[in-house]
């Protein structure tokens, strides 16, 4: 299916009630659609996906358009989303170490490429911290300084041992055995609360 189908197929998945905060509407995808805009329709579209549940057949659709567009950043964001959709979302507030406390002396990419260790309060037989591995995805960045703060996604490799976070909780990010950052809970949406079909 070629990109306009792809694109004019996820629209028909978005409520025509749904608006963002700029009230776009799935009837601004259509007319960017019928001008052939259609990476702004892409991005209108994973908006609109932002501000309102969608199935897991939305993302993917949107995923597979950016592929076909050669749009890397904006299809690893709705492979992305297909896995929150299936998995549910946590969001952070996440604030590295400097330079000069850690060991990373170097930016990362935002795009959800790094998956650190997490400290998310379980413990090994012998009590010691079970560290989790879940990848990050940093909101509103293309990458991540050391002693930055942002607000980040995170993708758990296994997601039943992340159920009993809350938010306000605190838990820290590892890149080897010591405190690469500490982050605090902000949201916590389980998968039943999202449309997965």
């Amino acid at each position: 299916m070629d990109v306009p189908k792809l694109l004019e197929a996820a629209s028909l998945l978005v409520p025509e009630a749904v608006a963002t905060e700029n009230d776009i509407t799935v009837n601004d995808v259509w007319d960017y659609l019928a001008h052939d805009e259609w990476e702004v329709a892409l991005d209108l579209l994973a908006e609109l996906g932002d501000v309102h549940p969608l199935p897991l057949s939305f993302w993917q659709t949107l995923a597979t358009s950016a592929e076909q567009m050669r749009l890397d950043r904006s299809a690893a964001w709705c492979h992305w989303r297909c896995s929150e959709t299936r998995n549910g979302v946590i969001r952070a507030d996440l604030t590295l170490r400097p330079a000069h406390e850690g060991h990373r002396q170097t930016p990362f990419s935002g795009a959800g490429v790094l998956r650190p260790m997490w400290d998310i309060g379980e413990r090994t037989p012998t009590g010691e911290p079970d560290l989790c591995i879940a990848g990050l995805w940093v909101e509103f960045a293309p990458v991540m300084e050391p002693g930055g703060q942002a607000t980040v996604r995170l993708a758990p490799l296994s997601p039943s041992k992340w159920l009993h976070l809350q938010p306000g909780q605190v838990i820290t990010m590892h890149e080897d055995r010591t405190v690469a950052g500490t982050a605090v809970v902000l949201d916590i949406q389980r998968p039943s609360d999202s449309p997965s079909a």
